[in-house]
């Protein structure tokens, strides 16, 4: 290893664990070593220390005996004299910087806990959104495990212009890949670049301003390391499977621009332990055989022009880009962008005006393959039209058909609802909902570079074609802007829906012979197999069995295998020979059982995606269940994402499962230990969003009031109070046998 690169490393490693203890002596003598420390709202404590020391750093003390440990982490610098090999110490070195800095990190915030937004976005006054919750984090996660984010770029400084700022965040964004932004050079920031350019940053566009300083890179490397921990089942200390799980599968690097400071090699440093290498602008030593990372470990004096092709060829990432026939970029990382009211150029939808989106499967020899119209005023007609604008107002209905061997009435609604995001991906346009009440934005930006409604039906037609192509051998897409046309295509589309809801209706467990699988998360979760039936869609709420029915056919050999039930072992269980036999050998023999129906005994497995936790408290014979959108503490004394920890990672763990937040409302919940009679708390929010869904289920029961039964925070905190709750309310768990496991 380079003796400068060493050298200049292990320098900034001196400083700033100098500069941690020093900040660390000072805020003892201010708050006393029993103040409490971490970051907000998360369960991993301070990430990297966790996941490398196993050390859960609560209180302010704690802090004191990681720094000593990061103290005897850190090497001589070299003397001008002797060379010896640098790799190991420079290394040990990187790794006491990310101790130190998340000890710097979590004194600023002690001593201001407002220093950043702890947002998914920006606010007014505060750019520096800190580090990623728990709620952001699962959410955020996700992407990393269904391979639509495989990665992250961590920038160090700035370009020196908005617009080769701007250029190069959205080359990143069309790769797919989060960007997480630190420090700044010659005094520029690039989310401040950014901004003044106009664009949109946060979470919901990957564009993330994680913190003014060079410490602040400790968000970006525990980030990785939480998503072993949390989606790859990694334990909290098992430093070397962490490091070689981010090396193997979360594809990330740095990008530095300008003059390269020893802190900032330091961080370098860091980084390169996970294997995730350093790409610069500046004219730096480089370092090019490679061993910890998957080839080079430091590349220099790149151009800007070229600098992310470099990054992504360096890390060893395959990126295959969507080039569509439209004037704007086109990639998932623009799904979360919105466009606002003073950003906005036409609007459909959304209560405003009619509006629908309507797929419906034809012969062959009804549909005409590629043929895009729009019937009734387009974008470039509004001005002329005498309407008052911008923004303007239209209806709007699209309607698309399409015609395939393979394709079936059963997966119209299916590819209808991958609207939602093919029309998101387009950068400047906005779409929601679904339906009849679906609701489209397009900005000021998309128009001025040309965007029409007629690229709407570009994006369906090539998309369709392309991710369902062995359903979809034509398909032809039809838009109307009139109102008499789209209030047509309303009624319509609302006797389809009808006849579709109820065909989903009528699917039952009993009434198929093959259930599917889900391995998707696989790819982070090794054991964790997904099992999906009619009634019980997959833990993460994304996939029901006619969604896995239709992605098996779209790729046999994908993450979606039918599963024939073969005879039954326990019936109340929901346990079966052919599921048993097929999760067997899809976990590699980790998992040799698997029931349907119970929490209690072989519950199934989830990756860390589930919107829900469902557990047992049994002192109550009773089940809680907590979603990941709610933030506080649940009557068992554990948080969502402490709850995560357990039951997430492919874990079998009796007593304990990750659910979908609809298959709560199904008969087969939890079946076999009574379902939905023995749950005593949930959130109010999850309470509310099911409202409608719950209460049939409860009349079903025989329990129409059980609703209001079911505790949430507003009546019940701890298990005595929700003791109380129950004999205050006569919930029926308490004429329920006892649980047993």
């Amino acid at each position: 290893m380079s003796k400068i690169i060493a050298s200049a490393a292990i320098r900034g490693a001196h400083k700033i664990v100098e500069k941690a203890f020093e900040k660390y002596e000072e805020t003892v003598k201010k708050f006393g070593k029993e103040a409490e420390v971490g970051f907000p709202n998360t369960a991993y404590y301070l990430p990297i220390i966790y996941a490398i020391l196993g050390y859960p750093v609560k209180k302010l003390g704690d802090c004191g005996e990681v720094l000593e440990e990061a103290k005897r982490l850190l090497p001589e610098v070299p003397s001008d004299k002797n060379w010896l090999p640098y790799l190991g110490p420079a290394l040990d070195a990187g790794m006491a910087t990310f101790f130190a800095e998340e000890v710097i990190e979590a004194i600023k915030y002690l001593e201001n806990p407002n220093c950043y937004t702890k947002t998914e976005e920006p606010t007014e006054d505060n750019i520096w959104l800190g580090a990623a919750d728990d709620v952001i984090f699962r959410k955020r996660g996700v992407e990393f495990v269904d391979g639509t984010a495989p990665g992250f770029a961590a920038i160090l400084g700035s370009p020196p212009d908005k617009e080769t700022a701007q250029r190069i965040a959205q080359e990143l964004q069309e790769k797919n890949l989060y960007v997480f932004m630190h420090d700044q050079t010659n005094g520029i920031y690039m989310p401040y670049l950014l901004k003044e350019a106009g664009v949109q940053l946060g979470w919901p566009t990957r564009l993330i301003p994680f913190g003014p300083d060079y410490t602040s890179v400790v968000f970006a490397i525990g980030f990785a390391c939480r998503v072993a921990m949390s989606f790859g089942g990694i334990k909290p200390g098992d430093y070397l499977n962490n490091l070689l799980y981010n090396k193997d599968r979360t594809f990330a690097f740095v990008i530095t621009f300008g003059p390269v400071s020893d802190e900032w090699y330091a961080n370098g440093a860091g980084a390169i332990n996970w294997g995730f290498p350093v790409i610069s602008d500046w004219d730096i030593p480089e370092i090019k055989p490679y061993g910890i990372c998957m080839y080079e470990h430091v590349v220099s004096r790149v151009p800007h022009e070229e600098i992310v092709d470099r990054a992504i060829e360096v890390r060893g990432l395959k990126v295959t880009t969507v080039k569509l026939d439209i004037p704007v970029a086109y990639a998932p990382a623009f799904e979360g962008e919105r466009v606002r009211k003073d950003s906005l150029y036409l609007e459909c939808g959304g209560g405003r005006t009619p509006a629908v989106e309507l797929l419906i499967s034809a012969p062959l020899d009804e549909v005409e393959d590629g043929k895009i119209e729009v019937h009734g005023p387009d974008i470039p007609d509004l001005p002329k039209l005498g309407i008052k604008g911008p923004p303007y107002r239209l209806p709007f209905a699209v309607l698309v058909k399409v015609a395939g061997v393979n394709m079936q009435e059963d997966f119209e609604a299916i590819l209808e609802r991958q609207f939602h995001h093919l029309i998101n991906y387009a950068q400047g346009v906005m779409h929601a909902g679904q339906r009849n009440i679906m609701w489209l934005r397009i900005s000021n930006q998309a128009v001025e570079k040309g965007f029409k409604l007629e690229h709407i039906g570009r994006i369906l037609y090539a998309k369709l074609k392309q991710e369902f192509s062995a359903l979809v051998d034509k398909c032809e897409v039809t838009i109307y802007t009139t109102e008499d046309k789209v209030k047509e295509i309303l009624e319509m589309a609302k006797g389809i829906y009808e006849k579709r809801d109820a065909r989903l209706a009528g699917l039952t467990d009993d009434s198929v012979d093959v259930f599917y699988s889900c391995t998707l998360c696989q790819s982070f979760a090794p054991s964790h197999v997904c099992v999906i039936t009619p009634e019980r869609v997959g833990a993460c709420g994304a996939y029901n069995w006619l969604d896995a029915k239709a992605c098996y056919q779209i790729n046999p050999a994908g993450p979606n295998q039918p599963i024939p039930k073969g005879d039954v072992i326990d019936e109340k269980l929901g346990q079966f020979i052919g599921i048993n036999e097929f999760v067997k050998q899809a976990s590699r023999g980790k998992i040799e059982r698997m029931s349907l129906y119970s929490i209690l005994i072989d519950p199934m497995t989830v990756c860390g995606c589930m919107e829900c936790i469902a557990a047992v408290m049994p002192a109550l014979s009773g089940i809680m269940i907590v979603n990941r959108d709610f933030l506080g503490m649940t009557p068992i004394g554990m948080k969502f994402s402490t709850l995560a920890g357990m039951v997430g990672g492919g874990q079998v763990t009796p007593g304990f499962m990750g659910v979908a937040k609809h298959y709560i409302a199904s008969k087969k919940f939890i079946s076999a230990e009574d379902g939905l009679l023995r749950v005593v708390w949930m959130p109010k929010m999850l309470k509310e969003e099911l409202k409608d869904k719950l209460m049939e289920r409860a009349k079903d029961l025989g329990e129409p009031d059980l609703l209001e039964k079911i505790a949430d925070e507003t009546s019940a905190n701890t298990e005595e109070e929700l003791q109380e709750w129950l004999k205050k309310v006569n919930h029926p768990v308490l004429k329920l046998p006892p649980l047993e496991g």
